[in-house]
């Protein structure tokens, strides 16, 4: 029974240390996942900036019009240094963290074989041209998406924002004037545009 027990210990455990080859593609793909690496540092480094400099916009309103624009560039300005202090740091530990955490992942659920497969397709020129492509498929889409759903989110969006409008001049916020109807100030209808 004892032998059974450290047959299957050693068995356990050349399993989940994986072979060389492996452990050596796995470093290859954390090494090609860097930039993803550091997306996401930089991403939790910004996350609370970003949360500050919101809340902090919506509470300059209240300071007076003459104090407004030296407190907005001292908010800007801290977290500008934070996000210079913050972000080597978060980067380093994202780097440092990477392989504990990601190195097993990928030991336990990927075969020596899909991460052969995973490397080639990440250094495949076909995937450099396919995500060259990106930009322009997700803009072509949401173009074509906004023409199609315009006219019936256009009245929606427009009834929104005279609800929340409302909403602010009756808690008696105040806000300029609702522009008029018709072409944008300074444009020029196409009609006399082209007259021209």
């Amino acid at each position: 029974m004892a032998l059974a027990l450290v047959c299957c210990a050693t068995v356990a455990n050349a399993q989940t240390q994986g072979s060389p080859a492996k452990k050596e593609l796995i470093n290859k793909l954390l090494t090609l996942q860097q930039a993803g690496v550091d997306d996401l540092a930089r991403t939790i480094a910004q996350g609370p900036a970003m949360s500050l400099g919101q809340q902090a916009m919506v509470a300059l309103e209240t300071v007076p019009a003459d104090k407004r624009d030296a407190a907005a560039k001292s908010i800007d300005a801290d977290l500008k240094k934070y996000l210079e202090e913050t972000t080597p740091i978060v980067k380093e530990r994202t780097t440092k963290l990477a392989p504990v955490v990601i190195g097993p992942l990928l030991e336990e659920k990927l075969t020596e074989d899909e991460l052969k497969q995973v490397i080639a397709w990440i250094e495949s020129p076909v995937r450099k041209k396919y995500e060259a492509l990106s930009p322009e498929m997700r803009t072509g889409l949401g173009q074509r998406v906004l023409a199609d759903l315009s006219p019936s989110l256009n009245p929606k969006i427009s009834a929104l924002q005279d609800k929340i409008v409302g909403t602010l001049r009756a808690s008696g916020a105040k806000l300029p004037p609702k522009p008029a109807a018709g072409p944008a100030s300074g444009a020029k209808p196409a009609a006399k545009a082209a007259s021209k």
